[in-house]
């Protein structure tokens, strides 16, 4: 399967579950789950959110933030890959001075 991002339309999400700020964001779902590149603009936040059914991988492409995933925080920068497993509760914030890069893949199961 060819999914090809440049023909979907970025959204702009204020205040993701609850959180701060706004996120850019582009999405392909299917029943299997969700590949979403986004971007967490200066400020802005993912609050707090479980996930019953899936499995959630965030890999940093660029900018500096920080995950705190079942009350465990983790520095996130370019490279670094978080996981948010199945039952888990989550909240991604953009720590930096420039966006948050990141493209997440949701497994369902």
């Amino acid at each position: 399967m060819r999914i090809d991002f440049n023909g979907i339309q970025a959204r702009r999400i204020p205040a993701m579950n609850g959180g701060t700020g706004e996120m850019t964001a582009k999405l392909f779902a299917d029943e299997r789950g969700k590949i979403i590149p986004c971007k967490i603009h200066v400020g802005g936040s993912i609050g707090p959110h479980r996930h019953d059914t899936s499995d959630d991988v965030s890999y940093v492409l660029s900018g500096t933030g920080k995950a705190v995933c079942d009350g465990r925080e983790e520095l996130l920068a370019a490279g670094v890959c978080h996981i948010c497993p199945k039952g888990s509760v989550h909240s991604i914030a953009n720590t930096g001075d420039s966006d948050l890069v990141l493209l997440t893949v949701v497994v369902e199961r």
